[in-house]
């Protein structure tokens, strides 16, 4: 429906959790703590969890690959795994923490929120320092946890007399976790790589949390990223890509406390941990004016979607609903929180 020109969307009652499931005292005395001072520290939790989901998974998933590979172990893992772990951590990282911080996982995607969304910068600049933190420690724990394998497979490596020329390669002990490319890589083709891949993972973020996308309901939209990330991973991770500052910035952090200076990954730090933010801001405004229409329908799905999460803001700030039967679009889209990833 349309009043005075402001598209409304229709309002129906919202049955809540505390409506049909009492909490102990402790739980609803720590919600009142968390929606008036500490909400920053949960969407904080999120942010950290959803990112080291995704790199947890993936990193894992790497380490079988590449330390079996150095040990000459068959089938421990293979890139097509690794594209479904990073896949998986990516599905858990929205459905689990995606509700609390709105699923960004990507400082590229909180960026992207800044400028085309308003977004607040602190609350962004927070958002990425939990996002970097996530990464970093959950490739530090994959090490201590592959800590035996690593030690082994390095020890065989100096005893070979390889170690040097490996250790900070796609296949060496340190490439487990960050980022390498071949010393004889072409970093403009890998820069390119890195482009085209974050750009078409962006149209596809974005495509996701347009409310008038049919084809890309809420709950479908963990499944339709976590499927491009993997896609990705399958079919360019052998040039080179990052797809996420966080879990490459994190996992560079991670070698550096490691193994020092020598880790730095030279020219390519800086191509893996920067493009994926212009690329995804590019892919955001070419979806935004090209591809997205504001005459187009909302979905059923996002009406619900949208009122869920206006209902939840309103409830946790103990705001009694008037008793209009509908609320502007306009404050429906200032509260949304959206689905992405990584």
């Amino acid at each position: 429906m349309a009043v005075a020109g402001i598209h409304m969307l229709p309002r129906r009652e919202q049955v809540h959790l505390a409506d049909i499931k009492p909490r102990i005292n402790s739980y609803v005395v720590w919600e009142r703590v968390r929606h008036r001072k500490a909400h920053w520290l949960v969407e904080g939790a999120a942010e950290f969890f959803g990112v080291f989901f995704y790199v947890y998974l993936g990193v894992g998933s790497t380490a079988n690959f590449l330390l079996g590979n150095v040990a000459g172990i068959a089938g421990l893992s293979s890139m097509f795994q690794i594209g479904v772990a990073y896949a998986i951590g990516i599905l858990l990282a929205i459905v689990v923490c995606g509700p609390t911080s709105g699923g960004h996982f990507n400082p590229a995607v909180t960026i992207a929120h800044v400028v085309t969304r308003g977004f607040p910068p602190l609350k962004a600049l927070r958002y990425i320092a939990f996002q970097i933190l996530g990464g970093y420690i959950a490739c530090l724990l994959v090490y201590v946890q592959w800590g035996d394998y690593i030690t082994e497979i390095t020890e065989a490596l100096e005893h070979a007399g390889t170690l040097d020329a490996v250790m900070f390669t796609p296949n060496g002990p340190a490439g487990v976790f960050a980022l390498y490319v071949a010393p004889t890589a072409n970093l403009g083709r890998v820069f390119l790589n890195e482009f085209v891949c974050d750009f078409l993972i962006g149209l596809v973020i974005w495509s996701c949390i347009d409310p008038t996308n049919f084809s890309a309901p809420p709950a479908a939209a963990p499944w339709i990223v976590s499927f491009v990330y993997g896609g990705m991973v399958w079919g360019y991770a052998t040039v080179g890509i990052a797809t996420n500052a966080a879990r490459d910035v994190g996992a560079r952090l991670m070698v550096l406390t490691i193994w020092g200076l020598p880790a730095g990954g030279g020219s390519y730090a800086a191509i893996a941990a920067l493009t994926n933010i212009p690329a995804t801001l590019l892919a955001v405004l070419f979806y935004e004016y090209v591809l997205a229409d504001s005459s187009r329908v909302i979905t059923p799905a996002h009406v619900d979607y949208l009122n869920g999460h206006l209902a939840h803001e309103e409830h946790s700030q103990g705001v009694i609903r008037q008793a209009s039967p509908a609320t502007s679009l306009a404050d429906e889209k200032s509260r949304e929180q959206t689905i992405e990833h990584v």
